[in-house]
C-alpha cells in the first residue's frame, strides 16, 4: 500500500510551533492505529548542527544511529515513543554534500549539475527515504523556516513535485500561520496567513489545511474570511491557541478535528482496509495530563548549566524533568543556574533552597569551576545530585580534588598539562581534526555492576544509552580513584569505558558519561529521571523543603484542552 505524506510548512513567522503540530498529529494518527513517522528538513546550509552554538540553535538531539539533529526529533520522539534516526533530519547542506559528493565520483556522467533537476532530486529521494521502507503508512515532513524564504525554494518545488508523481490522493499540505489580534483595532487579523498563502501558492502548493497560531479563539466570520480567500474548506481551518503545556496540544488539535480532516483527505480508511480506528485512544495520554496538571506538591530542582540563557538549550532535560515529575505526582520547579556565577563563596547561598542539583552536559572551560563548586556542595551536605556527560566529569575532577586530594586534578581539555588527567581524551579522537560527526556519537552498550544503584533503577544487568562526547574518565587513574570510594557501576563491555559513577554511601550521587534525557517519553520517563525526582522528593520531605502545588500559571484568554480531565 502507498505510503501516505503529509508536509507541514510555514509561514508569516517563524518559532510558530510547527514540530509541536506535526508532533500532535503524528500522536492522533499513531493512536488512529497506524505506523507513523515525523522528519525535519532544515534550509540552513551546516551540514548537521552538531557544530552549532547552543545560544545560536538550541539543543543537539542525538539519535541511536549517531545522527547530531534538530531539538524537534526530541519532541517527535518524546509524543510518538518511536525512534528515529540519520534520515529523519536533513539540511540543504548535507543535501549539497550529497550531490557534490555524486559530482566528483562521476555519478552523473560529466552532464552539468544543478539546482533543478538534482538538488530537487536528491531532496525528494530523502522525503521519500523512510516511506519506501516500508515501515511506516504516514510521514510526517516539516519544512523549517517559512515559505518566501530564499533558502526555502528548493523545499517546496520538491513538494510540489512530489504531490503531482504521488497524486493529490497520497499527500496532504498542511500551512501554520500566525493569525495576529492587534489591541489598536481590537480584533484578529487575517491578512497575514492570506499574504502567506499566496506566497505558497505562487510556489504551485495549495495548502489542505490551514492552521492558525492566535492567542484567542477563532470566530466564524474569521474561519469563513481565511477559508474563502486561501481557497480551503472551512471545516480545515483550524485554531491552535496558546496552551498551559505543550502536551494539551494534541488534545487541542483533537478537539478541533485535525486528524480527522487527514484522516478523509488522504483516504487513509478505504486504502489500510479498515486498520484505521474512528477516533484516537487518547487515554493514556489523557491519564499523563492529568498527573501533570494536578501534582501532590512541588520539589525544587536546580539545574546548574552554562548555556542556561537560552531556553532551548537543555530542552531535552527540562522536558524529561515534566515528565518524571508527573510520574511521581510532584511539580518539578526547575531552577536554572548559571554555573558562572557559582563560587566557593556563594555556592551555599544559591543552592539553599533546593531538593537536588543536575550538572549539565556541555563544552568548554567556561563556568567549569563553578559546576566543580555545585557537585562539592552537594556532596558534603547529601543533597541528590545528578551528573550528564561533562556533568559526570565535574563529579569526578571534584572528587578527585577534594577526597583523593589530587588538588590539581582536571580534564585535559581545560588543563593539558594536569598533574593528574582523570579525564582525558578519548585515544580514537586523537588523531580527528575535523569537527562535526566525528564524535563518539549513538547508543552503546553499558554493563550495570551487580548490588548497584543504577542496577536497581534499571532493573536490568545489561543497558544502550546514546553518548555525545570526546572525552573520558582516565581509565589509569581509576582505580585510584576506586580505592578512596567511587564506584564505577557502569562500563562499557567493548572499551572497558567508564559510564556510570556513584558514591553509594550517599542519598543519591550518580554521573553517567551518556544523555538519558534523549530516551524520555511521554508516559515513560527514563528511569534515572524517574528516581532521582523520587530522591530529591524524598529529600525534600524530609527536610520540609516540599512545597503545595503552584497550580498552573492560567492566562484569562487562554484556551484550556477539555479532554474529561
Amino acid at each position: 500500500m502507498q505510503t501516505k505524506y503529509v508536509f507541514v510548512t510555514g509561514g508569516v513567522t517563524s518559532s510558530l510551533g510547527k514540530g509541536i503540530i506535526c508532533a500532535s498529529l503524528g500522536r492522533l494518527l499513531e493512536n488512529r492505529g497506524l505506523r507513523v513517522t515525523i522528519q525535519k528538513f532544515d534550509p540552513y546550509i551546516n551540514v548537521d548542527p552538531g557544530t552549532m552554538n547552543p545560544y545560536e540553535h538550541g539543543e543537539v538531539y542525538v539519535t541511536d544511529d549517531g545522527a547530531e539533529t534538530d531539538l524537534d526529533l526530541g519532541h517527535y520522539e518524546r509524543f510518538l515513543g518511536v525512534p528515529t534516526s540519520q534520515a529523519n533530519n536533513v539540511t540543504t547542506g548535507r543535501v549539497y554534500l550529497e550531490v557534490i559528493n555524486k559530482e566528483r565520483s562521476g555519478a552523473y556522467l560529466g552532464r552539468t549539475v544543478q539546482v533543478v533537476p538534482h538538488i530537487i532530486d536528491e531532496i525528494k529521494h530523502w522525503m521519500q527515504k523512510l516511506g519506501e521502507t516500508g515501515d511506516y503508512d504516514v510521514v510526517l515532513t516539516e519544512i523549517g523556516g517559512t515559505v518566501g524564504d530564499i533558502e526555502g525554494q528548493p523545499y517546496l518545488e520538491a513538494i510540489r513535485q512530489l504531490r503531482y508523481e504521488l497524486g493529490y490522493r497520497n499527500t496532504l499540505n498542511i500551512h501554520l500561520t500566525l493569525v495576529p489580534f492587534l489591541e489598536a483595532a481590537g480584533e484578529l487579523k487575517s491578512k497575514p496567513t492570506q499574504h502567506s498563502v499566496k506566497t505558497l501558492l505562487s510556489f504551485g502548493l495549495q495548502p489542505d489545511i490551514l492552521v492558525c497560531r492566535m492567542d484567542r479563539p477563532l470566530s466564524d466570520d474569521v474561519k469563513r474570511k481565511l477559508a474563502l480567500f486561501c481557497n480551503v474548506d472551512q471545516r480545515a481551518v483550524v485554531a491552535s491557541l496558546d496552551a498551559e503545556s505543550i502536551y494539551e496540544v494534541p488534545l487541542l488539535m483533537r478537539e478541533q478535528g485535525l486528524d480527522t480532516i487527514a484522516v478523509e483527505r488522504l483516504h487513509m480508511k478505504e486504502d489500510f482496509e479498515g486498520r484505521v480506528l474512528d477516533s484516537p485512544d487518547m487515554d493514556g495520554w489523557v491519564r499523563f495530563l492529568r498527573q501533570l496538571k494536578e501534582p501532590e506538591g512541588t520539589v525544587r530542582i536546580a539545574l546548574v548549566g552554562k548555556y542556561v540563557e537560552h531556553q532551548d538549550a537543555y530542552k531535552s532535560i527540562c522536558e524529561s524533568f515534566i515528565m518524571a515529575g508527573a510520574a511521581n505526582g510532584v511539580e518539578v520547579d526547575l531552577r536554572q543556574i548559571l554555573s558562572d556565577d557559582i563560587t566557593k563563596e556563594n555556592v551555599a547561598e544559591l543552592l539553599e533552597d533546593v531538593s537536588g542539583v543536575l550538572v549539565a552536559p556541555g563544552f568548554g572551560d567556561r563556568g567549569i569551576e563553578g559546576k566543580i563548586e555545585a557537585v562539592r556542595h552537594v556532596r558534603e551536605n547529601d543533597i541528590p545530585f545528578f551528573g550528564i556527560c561533562l556533568g559526570m566529569q565535574t563529579s569526578v575532577i571534584e572528587y578527585a580534588r577534594n577526597v583523593c586530594g589530587w588538588k590539581s586534578a582536571n580534564s585535559t581539555e581545560f588543563d593539558s598539562d594536569t598533574e593528574f588527567p582523570v579525564i582525558d581524551l578519548m585515544e580514537e579522537q586523537k588523531k580527528i581534526s575535523e569537527k562535526g560527526g566525528t564524535m563518539r556519537l549513538g547508543a552503546y552498550t553499558c554493563e550495570l555492576a551487580e548490588g548497584s544503584k543504577v542496577g536497581d533503577i534499571y532493573g536490568r544487568k545489561v543497558v544502550k544509552e546514546r553518548h555525545r562526547h570526546r572525552y573520558e574518565l582516565n581509565n589509569v587513574l581509576r582505580y585510584k580513584l576506586a580505592e578512596n570510594g567511587m564506584q564505577f557501576t557502569g562500563v562499557n563491555p567493548k572499551r572497558d569505558l567508564v559510564e556510570i559513577v556513584e558514591l553509594p554511601d550517599l542519598r543519591w550521587f550518580v554521573g553517567v558519561q551518556f544523555h538519558p534525557e534523549y530516551k524520555s517519553t511521554v508516559g515513560n520517563p527514563h528511569p534515572l529521571f524517574n528516581s532521582f525526582v523520587r530522591a530529591c522528593v524524598e529529600h525534600a520531605t524530609d527536610t520540609d523543603r516540599m512545597q503545595k502545588p503552584t497550580g498552573p500559571k492560567r492566562n484569562k484568554k487562554r484556551h484550556l484542552a477539555s479532554a474529561k480531565m
